[in-house]
C-alpha cells in the first residue's frame, strides 16, 4: 500500500475502514483550497447508493483493489451526506470537519475550504 496521492485514479473502487470492513464506493476527491491538496472523498454507501458521506483522507492508504482510510465504518456512514447528485453546500463545510473532530476554518482570504474536482 501506499500514500493516496492521485486518488481519482481510484474512483469506483471499494472504500474500506481500517478493519478491512467495506464502507462503500469512492465518488469523487474534494481538494482543500488552500493547500491543493486531497482532503475528503464522498462515498457512496447504502444499498441502493443514494447518498454520498464524506470522510477525511488525511492518513488514506491506497492499495490495487481498495482505498483504506483512517474511520471506523459506523463514523463514516453516519458522517453528513448529500444526494448523489448534490453538492456540499458552504454551510454545512463545518459540520463535516466537526463530524471527525477536526478544525474548521476558512481559506486564507476567506474562500471555502473545500473544493471539488
Amino acid at each position: 500500500m501506499f500514500e493516496a496521492e492521485n486518488l481519482r485514479d481510484w474512483i469506483g473502487l471499494a472504500v474500506v475502514d481500517p478493519n478491512g470492513d467495506k464502507v462503500g464506493t469512492l465518488e469523487s476527491v474534494y481538494f482543500d483550497t488552500s493547500t491543493d491538496t486531497p482532503a475528503f472523498a464522498t462515498v457512496q454507501t447504502g444499498l441502493m447508493g443514494k447518498k454520498l458521506v464524506f470522510v477525511p483522507l488525511q492518513g488514506a492508504v491506497v492499495a490495487p483493489k481498495h482505498l483504506k482510510v483512517q474511520f471506523d465504518k459506523k463514523i463514516v456512514k453516519d458522517a453528513p451526506s448529500i444526494d448523489t447528485d448534490g453538492e456540499l453546500e458552504a454551510s454545512r463545510e463545518p459540520a463535516v470537519f466537526e463530524h471527525y473532530g477536526l478544525q474548521y476554518a476558512l481559506g486564507s482570504t476567506g474562500e471555502r475550504r473545500l473544493g471539488r474536482r
